[in-house]
C-alpha cells in the first residue's frame, strides 16, 4: 500500500502531531508499505530527502505553515495520483489533502488531535478578532467531508461529535497515539547520569518540580509559574524546572514566561532550559520529584504518559484527554486554577496521591488500527468526482 501524508509540519519540527506521523510513516515502511510525506519547508532543510525509508517532499512556503495550505496543492494532486490513501491532520494540510483526494478519487482520512471550536480565545488568550478567525478556519475544515476521522482520544472524539453532529459516527474512530517504550524504559536510564544532572543544576537537596514541552499557547506553563510561590511556602526546598523545546518558534510566549519568573522573584529558585537533547530528556525527567502538565487543552498528552511510564508522580490539569490517559501516581487540578495546582502539588510532596496501574499505549496497536481503516476504505468503490472527469 502507498500512503501519502500531507501535514503542515514534519521533522525536524517536533510536536505531538509530528511524533504521530513520524512513527506511523516509518512503521508502515517496516511492513513493506510505501510512505511519502508532503510538508512545508522549514529553514535549513532540503526540498526532498529520504529519512528512515520515508520519502519527504518539502514545499517552499516562505517558512509559513499557513501558506502551505495553498502552495502545496499542485504537488498534493501530483503525488496523490500514485498513492492509494491520503492521510492528513488538522490544520493546514487538511484542505490540500481533501482537494487532492477529490480530484484523484483517492480515500482521505483526517487525524483529529484537538477540537478548539468556540474555545480559541479561552485556550490561547488571543484577541477576539484573531480567535474568531482561527475558529472560522477550524470550522471550515470540519465542513469538508473526509472519508474517515481518526481521533487520538475519546475526549477529542466527543468534542468532534459535539460540534459536528452531522458527521456519521461510523466514520469516527478513536485510535490512541503510541509510545516508544524502548526509549522510555526506566531501565535504560543511568543513575550516574541523573546524579550528574542534579549536580550540574544544583538539585541535589532540592524538591524538583518539572514541566516540559513546547511553550505553545495551550501548554499552561504560566499557571505553573504563578502557582510556584505558594508551593514554595509549604515546600521550602522546592525548585521549578522548565524544559522548553522549539523556543525559536515560540519567542513571544518564551519571553512571557521569563517575565513571569522575574515578576515572582524566582530567578534563584528555577532552572529554564531550551533545546535539551532528546537522548537526555528521560534523564532530566528522572531528576524530578514531581512532573506538572498544566495544559489548558490536550488532545492526547504525551508528557503525562511519559512521566507515568518513568513512574514519576504527575500532576495534571483536567483539560482534554489528560484524565483519560493518566495512570501511575497522580493528582488532577482544575485547569487554570493556580490555587488548586499549588494545593495538589503540596499533597503529592506529602506522598498523598491517587494511584492506578500504568496504562500502555503501543504503536503496534495504533499502526494495525490505522492500516485496518485504510484497507476498508480501499475495498469501497470510490469513483472520481466530476472534478476529475474529462470535459
Amino acid at each position: 500500500m502507498k500512503i501519502l501524508f500531507i501535514c503542515e509540519n514534519y521533522l525536524p519540527h517536533y510536536g505531538g502531531a509530528e511524533v504521530v506521523f513520524k512513527n506511523l510513516a516509518e512503521r508502515y515502511t517496516q511492513q513493506q508499505h510505501i510512505s511519502t510525506v508532503l510538508t512545508h519547508q522549514l529553514k535549513d532543510t532540503k526540498k526532498q530527502e529520504t529519512i528512515n525509508n520515508v520519502q519527504i517532499h518539502r514545499i517552499p512556503s516562505l517558512h509559513s505553515r499557513y501558506l502551505f495550505t495553498f502552495t502545496s496543492i499542485f504537488k498534493a494532486i501530483q503525488l496523490a495520483k500514485s498513492h492509494d490513501i491520503i492521510q492528513t491532520t488538522t490544520f493546514n494540510g487538511a484542505f490540500p489533502a481533501w482537494l487532492a483526494a477529490k480530484i484523484t478519487g483517492k480515500p482521505v482520512t483526517l487525524t483529529v488531535h484537538e477540537v478548539w471550536i468556540n474555545r480559541w480565545q479561552d485556550i490561547t488568550g488571543f484577541g477576539k478578532l484573531k480567535s474568531s478567525l482561527h475558529d472560522l478556519l477550524e470550522q471550515c475544515i470540519y465542513l469538508l467531508p473526509f472519508d474517515h476521522y481518526i481521533c487520538v482520544s475519546n475526549a477529542t472524539k466527543s468534542d468532534l461529535l459535539k460540534h459536528k453532529p452531522n458527521i456519521n459516527q461510523k466514520k469516527v474512530t478513536t485510535i490512541y497515539n503510541g509510545m516508544d517504550y524502548e526509549y522510555w524504559d526506566p531501565k535504560t536510564i543511568s543513575e550516574k547520569e541523573v546524579t550528574k544532572l542534579k549536580e550540574k543544576h544544583n538539585l541535589k537537596d532540592k524538591y524538583n518540580i518539572l514541566a516540559y514541552g513546547r511553550p505553545g499557547v495551550s501548554k499552561g506553563f504560566e499557571y505553573f509559574i504563578q502557582a510556584f510561590p505558594e508551593i514554595k511556602k509549604q515546600i521550602p526546598n522546592a525548585h521549578l524546572m522548565l524544559l522548553l523545546g522549539s523556543v525559536d518558534k515560540y519567542q513571544k510566549k518564551y519571553q512571557e514566561l521569563l517575565t513571569l519568573i522575574n515578576q515572582h522573584s524566582l530567578q534563584g529558585h528555577s532552572t529554564i532550559l531550551t533545546s535539551v537533547p532528546h537522548q537526555e530528556l528521560k534523564s532530566y525527567l528522572k531528576t524530578a520529584n514531581c512532573i506538572v502538565v498544566p495544559s489548558t487543552a490536550e488532545g492526547f498528552g504525551y508528557a503525562a504518559v511519559e512521566a507515568n511510564t518513568l513512574d514519576i508522580p504527575t500532576l495534571i490539569s483536567n483539560a482534554g484527554s489528560l484524565p483519560e490517559v493518566i495512570s501511575g501516581k497522580y493528582h488532577i487540578f482544575e485547569s487554570k486554577n493556580i490555587t488548586d495546582l499549588a494545593e495538589k502539588a503540596i499533597l503529592i510532596s506529602k506522598n498523598k496521591h491517587w494511584q492506578k496501574p500504568i496504562k500502555q499505549f503501543n504503536w503496534d496497536d495504533s499502526v494495525d488500527k490505522y492500516l485496518g481503516i485504510y484497507d476498508n476504505l480501499k475495498k469501497k468503490d470510490k469513483t472520481p468526482t466530476s472534478l476529475s472527469q474529462p470535459l
